[in-house]
């Protein structure tokens, strides 16, 4: 097929992107042929399973592969009049890995409405100076590493805080984490083995697809609606494949911005009994959403429902504390394994977080923020409609909007051509299970009030329209 070459100054990634994609273009590997696994190719080459994982993504999203549930990865059919990416300048290729690497450089595109934070100025960011000016005149240990399962009053204030949702729990039942990601990454590693069907949203968190992945999962996507779930669908996948577990983010959905309907989280539920199903809640946006909204949690009191929330998003990113809560058991594991694959997590950052939290304005910070976000879902969402965009619902709350158009069928290569005029965005298919093709987009309207970006869409829709750069036939 091809031979790598560990000493070249090409990454072995790269260098498999190359490989495959020469062998497609010439005609060695014809439209439909079988691709071998990704665990396959990783022991014939001598390579790590991350690495092809990674590559195989970018052949995914730059068209030569497709990858179908259940069967695997083949060459997906291309037509010979396929747009080619322009060479030369930096090269954005769009795969899961690209948020993992690129999106959080400084150096990297200066206009972000496809990332996923806040701006600063939106943050708890004086909140965040008065902890870290008393933690500063205190007299704390630096000599060790904290307790395996957080620092304790920040434990007790997460217990305190989910009972005011109605969740009731000990603090033994709650594990900091290193954010919500590391979060789920450690109960994917838990509960999840190589092979396993395993539900999530579809579509879904594109860093939890990654790591799913390479865990060597059978990612089976449940359809997200504006009311919550295809629920005939979750029935059907539950039934045939029989999976143990189910990533899924009710509320404020990342991407779409939707929440479930009290309807659909029982119905979850039953499922997931009759079933025999653990639920992982990411309810990361819980303090974003202005309204009264029951969580999993909540409706099931942890019985076969682990939540997952974060600090992230409201007071800093970059203090990377989140937590979950479960049942006892399943926590102590969790513990095990946390402590095993880094230890304890920051106890500086716990505290800092924990002094945030205390100060006597975080609550009106919060509702400030809330009140903010709907104003700006309010103005941008109209800014769109007026470009011709359908909206997936207009959610008023979170950071989301989940938008197509008409004219646009391959989102991927309108965020192409956006890194040629500084913008990022956020196309559809980072966020399938499968990286299929999508001309959905996430938008975050926090980054959405400089203009440059929609006079960027509004002159890549009219060219379209035009028809002399077929963003449809790409």
């Amino acid at each position: 097929m091809f031979v790598l070459d560990s000493s070249s100054s090409v990454s072995l990634v790269q260098q498999i992107v190359d490989g495959f994609s020469h062998l497609v273009d010439e005609g060695t590997l014809r439209s439909g042929a079988k691709l071998p696994s990704i665990r396959q190719f990783a022991h014939a080459h001598g390579v790590s399973v991350y690495t092809v994982v990674d590559a195989y993504d970018r052949l995914v999203a730059q068209g030569y592969f497709v990858s179908r549930p259940h069967l695997g990865f083949f060459v997906r059919r291309r037509r010979q009049d396929d747009e080619q990416v322009p060479a030369g300048g930096d090269r954005y290729d769009f795969d899961s890995m690209y948020y993992m690497r690129r999106i959080f450089e400084h150096r990297g595109l200066s206009r972000k409405p496809g990332c996923g934070w806040l701006p600063e100025d939106w943050l708890f960011g004086e909140g965040v100076r008065r902890a870290l000016r008393t933690l500063a005149s205190g007299e704390i240990s630096i000599s060790g590493y904290g307790e395996p399962k957080g620092f304790v009053p920040l434990r007790q204030l997460v217990r305190d805080l989910l009972a005011e949702q109605e969740v009731a729990l000990t603090t033994e039942q709650i594990l900091l984490t290193q954010g919500s990601s590391h979060a789920l990454d450690l109960i994917a590693r838990r509960l999840v083995h190589a092979g396993d069907a395993v539900l999530i949203d579809d579509p879904s968190y594109a860093n939890l697809c990654f790591g799913l992945r390479l865990l060597g999962a059978d990612l089976l996507g449940v359809t997200r609606t504006p009311e919550g779930y295809d629920l005939a669908l979750l029935e059907h996948l539950l039934q045939t494949h029989r999976p143990k577990v189910f990533f899924t983010q009710p509320r404020l959905h990342c991407p779409t911005g939707a929440s479930a309907t009290l309807a659909h989280m029982y119905r979850v539920l039953q499922l997931a009994e009759k079933y025999d199903v653990t639920l992982v809640e990411n309810d990361i946006y819980s303090d974003l959403d202005p309204r009264p909204h029951p969580s999993l949690a909540s409706l099931d009191q942890l019985k076969r429902v682990v939540y997952i929330s974060s600090f992230s998003k409201t007071i800093s990113p970059n203090l990377r504390v989140g937590y979950m809560a479960g049942h006892p058991e399943l926590i102590e594991d969790l513990a095990q394994l946390k402590m095993i694959a880094g230890l304890t997590s920051a106890e500086l950052s716990e505290r800092i977080v924990y002094g945030a939290l205390i100060d006597g304005r975080w609550r009106k910070h919060a509702k400030t923020l809330r009140e903010r976000l709907t104003a700006a879902h309010e103005k941008i969402a109209a800014r769109f409609l007026e470009l011709g965009f359908e909206l997936f619902t207009e959610p008023k709350a979170g950071m989301f909007l989940w938008v197509r158009h008409p004219q646009i069928a391959d989102a991927n290569v309108l965020a192409l051509r956006a890194t040629e005029h500084d913008i990022l965005l956020g196309p559809g298919h980072l966020f399938s299970p499968g990286l299929e093709p999508s001309p959905w987009l996430r938008f975050n309207i926090a980054f959405c009030e400089d203009e440059a970006v929609f006079d960027f869409l509004q002159q890549e829709i009219a060219r379209a329209e035009a028809g002399r750069c077929g963003l449809t036939n790409y």
